[in-house]
């Protein structure tokens, strides 16, 4: 389990990573194990939303 310390954010409404202490939760995605894997949760997102919608598909036909 990661402590606080250990979470990391990415705030949407500013565009960064951030640590625990940022903007509200409603504003970011997360918590993330790092500060990298924080930096590429737009890019997580979108190949996760891409898998999804590829399941969708499947399961419609």
């Amino acid at each position: 389990m990661m402590s606080v310390s250990d979470q990391w954010w990415f705030c949407l409404k500013h565009m960064r990573v951030e640590p625990e202490k940022g903007c509200p939760n409603k504003d970011r995605l997360g918590p993330y194990e790092s500060e990298s894997a924080a930096a590429d949760a737009l890019k997580t997102a979108s190949e996760r939303n891409k898998a999804w919608a590829e399941k969708d598909r499947e399961w419609d036909e």
